[in-house]
């Protein structure tokens, strides 16, 4: 078989990785500030098994190929541009489909670039050591699974320090 017509394959692991992990993540975080909504979920069990399942493998496997060396410096690239694959572009882009999935288009506004850019600095030194694991210890077949695992835990997190300095502040 062609490497294109395996790349055109559906990978229904991942399809169902991402589905599960990403909607569980953040359902969790959504009941935990009291913003959960069954379409939320829905979208979110919709993104995570399609685009995500897609574009997250086709990444990981990218940088596989061109970082394919042995050695600390090929380790660095591959762990700094998985990490700066979650940018805050792309952060900003799942905020936008979490406003889609609640109902909220009519919130969507620059503001959620900041909250990205401020999210993504905030993780980005914890995110370089577990995007080192990822990248240098986990096998490519099973980096889609840990990367939803660690996706989903960052967003209750967040949901969780959310509430945490509400009731402190």
């Amino acid at each position: 078989m062609s490497v294109n017509k395996k790349q055109r394959r559906i990978n229904w692991h991942n399809v169902l990785t991402g589905a599960i992990l990403f909607a569980a993540g953040d359902s969790i975080g959504a009941l935990l500030t009291g913003g959960f909504l069954y379409q939320r979920m829905l979208g979110m069990m919709l993104l995570g098994g399609s685009l995500y399942a897609w574009e997250i493998p086709a990444y990981f496997a990218h940088l596989q190929c061109r970082f394919n060396k042995r050695g600390l410096l090929n380790a660095f690239k591959r762990t700094l541009a998985a990490g700066l694959f979650f940018n805050p572009l792309w952060i900003a882009r799942h905020f936008v489909f979490i406003k889609l999935f609640s109902g909220q288009w009519q919130t969507i506004s620059p503001d959620i670039l900041v909250i990205a850019t401020e999210s993504f600095i905030f993780c980005f030194p914890f995110s370089l050591l577990v995007n080192y694991l990822i990248q240098n210890v986990i096998s490519l077949r099973k980096r889609f699974l840990v990367s939803s695992v660690y996706s989903a835990l960052t967003v209750i997190y967040f949901a969780l320090s959310e509430v945490l300095f509400a009731v402190a502040g």
